[in-house]
């Protein structure tokens, strides 16, 4: 893309890098927690009971229960995930988004449905799952339109600075000669010739 402000600047590879590194390690991480075999050694029940205690002390309503709990939960757990994709993305391929989170949802629960006896698959969780990854792209895209927005603010600040200089260098008059110097050279001018005796 070219437009007054020059070429588009290369995506940063060392932010990528970090970006894609960050994204690999927790996808690993809700593969774990998603597709690990026995959920009770992963103690679900008891951090989810210790969660609404404490829900339930701020004022909510004793009528969101677990299963409201596990909605949530999955909601939030696909935030990050979908927000690293979102950075990990290029610019433009943003809308592979749409479809990576509910395919990788969907073989989540798929995997659980097919191959793990203890688990319990739904189509809410997808549901859940996918509603999270978007707010995650979501919540990465306007990162990106912030710092975009920032970086052609300070490359047309440096462009006007630089026309400016310029302008001012155009406007310098010209340098006068000293004053002893431009005597001198009108003396040498106005002064009678001298013959010479051969």
């Amino acid at each position: 893309m070219t437009d007054v402000l020059g070429p588009k600047p290369p995506r940063s590879r060392a932010r990528l890098g970090v970006t894609t590194l960050l994204l690999a390690v927790y996808v690993a991480f809700v593969s774990l927690v998603t597709l690990w075999p026995d959920p009770s050694d992963l103690e679900f029940g008891s951090i989810a009971d210790r969660v609404l205690r404490v829900l339930y002390r701020f004022g909510v309503p004793e009528a969101f229960g677990f299963d409201e709990l596990e909605f949530t939960a999955n909601i939030g757990m696909f935030v990050p995930l979908g927000f690293l994709l979102g950075l990990a993305l290029p610019r433009r391929g943003w809308w592979l988004s749409l479809f990576l989170l509910p395919a990788y949802s969907g073989f989540i629960e798929f995997t659980q449905a097919a191959a793990l006896e203890s688990r319990v698959s739904s189509a809410m969780d997808v549901l859940a799952n996918t509603s999270g990854g978007y707010i995650g792209v979501l919540l990465a895209m306007i990162l990106r339109a912030m710092i975009y927005a920032r970086d052609r603010r300070v490359i047309e600040r440096a462009i006007w600075e630089r026309d400016a200089e310029r302008l001012r260098s155009r406007q310098r008059p010209a340098p006068q000669p000293a004053p002893e110097v431009f005597s001198q050279w009108q003396d040498t001018r106005t002064a009678p010739t001298q013959r010479l005796p051969f």
